[in-house]
């Protein structure tokens, strides 16, 4: 009777008193005072308030309901599909909706539909991972920026794959924490690719150089990463370059001038799947045809692979060397090894202009290190 009663009244009251009787419906159905009998009788009313032609009204029942646990699913399931405004407070708050529903809201929904399961105060793992695949970039980067939202390693890695080249998910992914090596390395080729695209770069210092000085930017900042890289995401790592076909002779010949031993080897195993220890065996005591047939079997030209020989060399004297033994000399001393040889081919001149510039940017390094020392004694 009760129920009859505020359906007959629905039809005649005034939009605003609706809404007012739904907020004051919905609040004692959730107050937890009711009998049983009432408590089916205020879900139905409830039910047949989703039909009300006046906004209002749907809205007064969603705001009320929102925030509980214990709102009726199928009156929440239907207020999160209703139009946006209706239905924002209920995706963004409603404790009721599980992670299969938030990834169907996700799934049917519109930008603004994602963004607002992106924002919620606890976005899990799975809802993560579906909005990573299905979201568009500007609703990725309200996922990131929500510090409730949880993520895996490879769902970070599908965002970078999706959406690595737009500026504002590349920025925010950067800042974080715990991205892998892998996806650092792929958001700074990104990084590179834009400033090859950037046209007033590109007119200020011309397209052969900029391609080479971007080149080699994207190479040592990925170099950067390997000195916190070890086990299996080294692994990771290697067979990511690998197949993007970044281990090129200036790569491996740069991360080796850079004292990424490890990295090195590891690399030298992967392309040319000889066992690890048995290339460690080689580059630590081998003879020089034994270390250049080594690096050969990488598919280094004969006419560079001298060039690697030497480095290692170099390390070798530097492992057993004194504690006060410069490490930034390999790079000039492979320098004056090479640098009046005639015998060079132009590959193998190539290689050698990459080890000199590298040997002249750790000079400068060096010469601001000493200059900001002076400063902080003088201070």
């Amino acid at each position: 009777m009760i129920v009859a009663a505020f359906l007959r009244w629905t039809e005649t009251a005034r939009t605003q008193d609706r809404a007012r009787a739904a907020a004051a419906l919905a609040k004692a159905y959730i107050g937890g005072r009711m009998r049983p009998e009432e408590k089916q009788a205020a879900q139905i009313g409830m039910t047949y308030l989703l039909d009300d032609p006046a906004p209002q009204v749907r809205l007064a029942l969603a705001e009320a309901l929102a925030r509980e646990a214990c709102a009726p699913r199928a009156i929440m399931m239907s207020l999160a599909e209703d139009q946006m405004e209706i239905a924002c407070p209920v995706i963004l708050f409603s404790p009721v909706l599980t992670d299969g529903d938030l990834v169907d809201i996700a799934g049917r929904g519109t930008t603004e539909t994602r963004a607002l399961v992106a924002s919620r105060g606890n976005v899990s793992v799975s809802v993560a991972a579906a909005l990573a695949e299905i979201g568009d970039a500007a609703e990725i980067e309200v996922l990131l920026e929500n510090p409730a939202a949880r993520f895996t390693a490879r769902t970070l890695k599908r965002i970078a794959d999706r959406h690595g080249r737009d500026e504002g998910v590349r920025a925010r992914l950067l800042d974080r924490a715990d991205l892998s090596a892998e996806t650092r390395q792929l958001l700074v080729q990104y990084v590179a690719e834009a400033l090859i695209g950037s046209d007033l770069v590109l007119g200020a210092i011309g397209e052969r150089r900029l391609e080479r000085i971007a080149r080699e930017a994207s190479d040592a900042a990925s170099i950067a990463l390997l000195s916190d890289v070890h086990g299996e995401e080294l692994n990771r790592l290697i067979e990511h370059l690998q197949t993007a076909g970044r281990l090129t002779p200036a790569f491996l010949m740069h991360s080796l001038c850079a004292g990424r031993t490890d990295f090195f080897s590891a690399a030298l195993s992967a392309i040319s799947g000889m066992d690890e220890r048995r290339v460690r065996s080689i580059l630590a005591t081998g003879r020089f045809h034994a270390v250049r047939a080594l690096i050969e079997a990488t598919g280094i030209a004969r006419d560079v692979s001298a060039i690697f020989v030497e480095a290692i060399v170099q390390w070798r004297e530097i492992f057993q060397a004194p504690a006060d033994y410069h490490l930034e000399n390999i790079a000039h001393r492979i320098v004056g090894k090479f640098r009046m040889s005639s015998e060079l081919s132009d590959a193998g001149a190539a290689l050698l202009d990459l080890v000199e510039r590298l040997a002249i940017a750790e000079e400068r390094r060096l010469a601001r290190d000493y200059a900001s020392g002076i400063a902080l004694a003088a201070a």
